[in-house]
């Protein structure tokens, strides 16, 4: 699969955090080949050697205990355990959602705010406002902050690595980056009602240079401009909604919708369905 392939795929990362995280996948998948592996063998050795027909295998009725039979019947258990508890502990360190990526780079500021069904995406720097769209530079870190204008939600890049909740009155913090130019595919991952299945958007990595141009001929260009009005509007529910872009007109958008001043939204509603119990 190439850098710029828009699969939803975990085994190919784009950026650091996705590579740590398949490092760890894989890592824990050895530990635990370590006694799988070793336990199925067995399993045919013994089947074979105490067969019916092998009258050489020892036979001991009266056998009920060995210490040191014991002992190797739990320290390999032991030992798995430990081994996976050292890799989730470094791990969830190292890649811990709020940890800066890199110490020597200012990030991308993006606010993200989940809604019944789809995505918004705030660049306080750029002033710019996108719907089911995230654009963001390739070798640079980005720092999301999202929130939910609605139920809770869950934000995830696969290629990216990262998926994390996001919640109503609350602002949880991630930090990404990709290193290769193309367009990888970004969703929710946790049911959120009829719409759920359509709140899906599209994230594309550009070149630096590119990318300043993007944001300074997309905030120039866009003849609409969000304000706490438009997001009124932009919050009501709806599907399959088209990416978009606007100006972004209240700089302080994304904290008012944090702090309630904008109220969140109802949430699903009850309607018509097509499931019905047997």
């Amino acid at each position: 699969m190439s850098p710029a392939d828009g699969g939803t795929t975990i085994l190919a990362p784009v950026g650091p955090v996705g590579r740590h995280e398949l490092t760890i996948l894989l890592d824990s998948l050895a530990v635990m080949l370590a006694i799988v592996i070793p336990t199925i063998a067995a399993i045919f050795i013994f089947a074979w050697r105490y067969r019916a027909s092998n009258t050489r295998a020892r036979y001991l009725p009266d056998w009920s205990y060995s210490g040191r039979l014991e002992l190797v019947t739990w320290s390999i258990p032991s030992l798995i355990v430990l081994f996976l508890s050292g890799l989730i502990w470094t791990g969830s360190h190292e890649i811990d959602p709020a940890r800066p990526l890199g110490a020597n780079v200012t990030p991308l500021e993006v606010q993200v705010v989940s809604l019944d069904w789809k995505w918004l995406f705030l660049y306080p720097e750029q002033r710019v406002a996108l719907v089911n769209e995230l654009v963001i530079p390739a070798g640079r870190p980005v720092h999301l902050s999202l929130t939910s204008a609605s139920v809770m939600n869950s934000f995830f890049v696969p290629r990216l690595g990262g998926m994390i909740a996001v919640m109503n009155g609350m602002v949880t913090q991630l930090h990404l980056q990709a290193d290769a130019v193309g367009e990888y595919a970004g969703f929710s991952t946790q049911f959120s009602g009829d719409g759920f299945a359509d709140m899906h958007f599209a994230t594309k990595v550009l070149a630096p240079g590119e990318f300043d141009r993007w944001g300074r001929e997309t905030a120039d260009s866009s003849n609409s401009v969000l304000e706490r009005a438009r997001f009124l509007e932009l919050q009501k529910q709806s599907r399959n909604v088209r990416p978009e872009a606007w100006r972004l007109g209240d700089p302080n958008l994304f904290q008012a919708i944090v702090h309630h001043e904008i109220p969140a939204g109802p949430g699903p509603t009850e309607g018509p369905t097509t499931v019905r119990p047997r």
